[in-house]
């Protein structure tokens, strides 16, 4: 039988991770079955266990558990820790272990292959729930000139600026609601809110993408999200959905559980003409 992993989330059915798995073990040969898991808002908790009763290796998870996974996990790996979210859980004998690859899966994506490199760079980094804390350490290691994390309820947005301000160094680090942005202007603006799953768009000042700016949202659809096509019509000259980063977490999950890596380009074309 082959080992047995899945994607977890509510909702679920529209991931791609099942395909991009199925690409990876034709790749490198390993024997594994990977399939869509839904779980109940209020059942994290049982579906998960009933999983690893059923023989599961391990998880991948997205919204709205990343907090939820990163409680259950009895074990985590520093950039877990780092992030408070999980990504990743990894089932053995007598612990599961919590990972999270969102960070390096966005910012491989923005660097390898869009080609943008983050360094020097002014950054706007909208949310601040599970997605956002996972990527936010290694948004800050990248180094850009400046990061701002803005959200609808300011506090939190505040709050988590607050915890890795210590470690942002050379990074001025600052935290607002959007209407507070008006004024300001980025090279670099992520959605990292949930809005896309919803088709709204987060309510963002004129101005805000400035001259050769790039539009990345951790979300993809068929087509452009909401946020992209905002993007567009208030000027972003590029944009970018979260395709190459799904693929590049997913390719650090395999790593974590099979110790390979696969290809990710291919794949990341692949998905692109489906």
């Amino acid at each position: 039988m082959p080992d047995r992993y899945a994607v977890i989330g509510n909702p679920v059915a529209h991931s791609k991770s099942p395909v991009i798995h199925a690409e990876f073990a034709r790749q490198t040969g390993e024997d594994i079955e990977y399939v869509h898991l839904f779980a109940p808002l209020d059942g994290f908790v049982a579906t998960v266990e009933a999983f690893r009763a059923a023989g599961g290796k391990g998880l991948n998870v997205t919204v709205p558990f990343k907090l939820e996974a990163f409680r259950y996990a009895t074990a985590h790996t520093p950039r877990a820790l780092d992030a408070q979210a999980v990504n990743i859980l990894k089932f053995e004998s007598d612990r599961v272990v919590g990972d999270n690859s969102d960070g390096v899966g966005l910012v491989r994506d923005i660097e390898q292959n869009l080609g943008f490199a983050l360094r020097g760079k002014h950054v706007l980094l909208m949310g601040a729930g599970g997605a956002v804390q996972g990527v936010l350490g290694p948004l800050l290691d990248a180094e850009p000139a400046a990061l701002a994390i803005a959200n609808r309820t300011a506090d939190k947005a505040i709050a988590l600026a607050q915890r890795y301000r210590a470690r942002a160094f050379s990074t001025p680090l600052t935290a607002t609601g959007y209407a507070e942005l008006a004024g300001q202007s980025f090279e670099l603006v992520i959605n990292g809110t949930s809005s896309s799953l919803g088709d709204a768009v987060p309510d963002l000042p004129d101005g805000v993408f400035g001259p050769g700016s790039l539009a990345y949202d951790m979300m993809y659809g068929k087509g452009l999200t909401p946020f992209l096509r905002r993007a567009q019509e208030q000027g972003a000259s590029r944009v970018a959905d979260g395709i190459g980063m799904l693929v590049e977490q997913a390719a650090e999950s395999f790593l974590v559980w099979r110790g390979v890596r696969p290809r990710t380009m291919p794949v990341i074309q692949l998905l692109k003409g489906l």
